[in-house]
């Protein structure tokens, strides 16, 4: 019985530890980078000097960070451009491969998923390249034909899981009743998946606005992108406004996983 019990001891206390360490990897660097978009110093250094707001403040001004928002305003058109499309498409696939089975369905699903088994730097190649033979030069619209391919796949597993769920009585019922396709989809399917298609879109969105491979080799002169500007100005000055930039990034997204939490349960849907 002792044992048992120091068994059980060492066991909590390694999975204890081993958390511990897991939780300062993900929330160490997060804490770090804000912690230095607060320096009084002009350069990146970690600790700070001081705390201050002044490249929060710098990162604003409508003058001196003109090309910072410029990029940030590109990203955001193509995130949600993206995140639209990418819902749309998914959720169709989703609702016309689901409860079918066969090869050709299996077939369909994998090459749907495809994506998000290829090297990101490998797909903005070929992009670049296949959009070059067809005659189309870098720009908006290319890198948010880009950006729909690689986030997809996540609205349709998140509304491929809601399907799953749904109960096939509440569609036998609808149909039973006099309701077309349409009408069962529209009063039935789709506030059952609504939870699903949300937490799609918001990973979608994220996925879009955080994409660095897809939007290096399709972005053009005049189709500057955040994470680009962000990485340039990392090479090039060590800007403080770049520590700021995460700092609003992370802000936000926050922001949008707790609301995303307690709408469509964001957790549970990644975990089904």
């Amino acid at each position: 019985m002792r044992t048992q019990r120091a068994g059980d001891l060492g066991y909590s206390a390694v999975v204890g530890i081993l958390a511990g360490l897991g939780f300062l990897i993900l929330v160490g660097p997060v804490v770090i980078v804000l912690l230095t978009s607060l320096t009084e110093g002009r350069s990146i250094k970690f600790p700070p000097s001081g705390l201050s707001l002044q490249w929060y403040q710098l990162l604003f001004d409508p003058v001196r960070s003109a090309p910072i928002q410029r990029a940030a305003l590109n990203s955001l058109q193509v995130a949600a451009v993206t995140m639209l499309a990418a819902t749309l498409l998914a959720t169709l696939a989703s609702v016309a491969l689901a409860r079918r089975t066969g090869r050709w369905v299996r077939a369909l699903d994998t090459f749907f998923m495809s994506p998000m088994i290829l090297p990101m730097l490998a797909y903005g190649l070929a992009a670049l390249m296949y959009f070059t033979l067809l005659g189309f030069r870098p720009s908006l619209p290319l890198i948010m034909l880009g950006h729909i391919v690689v986030v997809a796949p996540l609205v349709l597993r998140t509304t491929s899981a809601s399907m799953s769920q749904l109960d096939p009585a509440l569609l036998e019922s609808s149909a039973s009743l006099g309701g077309g396709w349409f009408y069962t989809f529209r009063r039935v399917t789709l506030p059952a998946i609504a939870p699903g298609i949300a937490a799609g879109a918001f990973l979608a969105f994220v996925a879009s606005l955080d994409n660095v491979p897809v939007s290096l080799f399709l972005a053009g002169p005049r189709s500057d992108m955040l994470p680009i500007r962000m990485w340039g100005m990392m090479e090039s000055t060590l800007d403080v406004r770049v520590a700021a930039v995460s700092g609003v990034l992370i802000a936000t997204v926050l922001a949008l996983m707790l609301v995303m939490e307690r709408v469509a349960g964001l957790t549970r849907r990644l975990r089904d």
